[in-house]
């Protein structure tokens, strides 16, 4: 069991994957923060001065004792952190298409180059040998 799973680990694709996947979570984070530091606050700027983070929608208020001590945290739909992710995955999600559009585009390129005519097989040199034998 060991061998085999040596032999499973040691496959090109399950480190091609594990790569994939390190990658894909650093990537996820640089996109994050494109859209939390240099995009949210610039659209922010544009609908004047708002922080999608801050939209919520109170269910339920906080409960309070006399001291003002909360007892009980308030219940909040934080629609505006929604809106945020949704951002991020749809930035994730266009840059991922335009990738894979390259990659496909540079692919189909190298499958149109022309592939060198093969050289025939010694059976199909030597029957044409026999052939132009025969003519004669």
């Amino acid at each position: 069991m060991i061998k085999e799973f040596k032999e499973f680990i040691s496959r090109g694709n399950v480190i091609d994957l594990a790569v994939g996947v390190i990658i894909g979570a650093a990537f996820g984070k640089i996109i994050s923060s494109v859209v939390d530091d240099i995009l949210m606050p610039l659209i922010g700027i544009l609908t004047g001065g708002i922080n999608f983070k801050d939209f919520k929608l109170t269910l339920k208020d906080a409960v309070l004792d006399a001291n003002g001590h909360v007892i009980q945290n308030a219940v909040n739909l934080n629609f505006g952190n929604f809106i945020q992710v949704a951002i991020d995955f749809l930035i994730i999600a266009f840059v991922l298409f335009i990738i894979i559009k390259a990659v496909n585009k540079f692919r189909r390129k190298e499958d149109e180059k022309p592939t060198p005519p093969n050289e025939p097989s010694e059976e199909i040199i030597l029957l044409r040998e026999i052939r132009d034998s025969l003519k004669k």
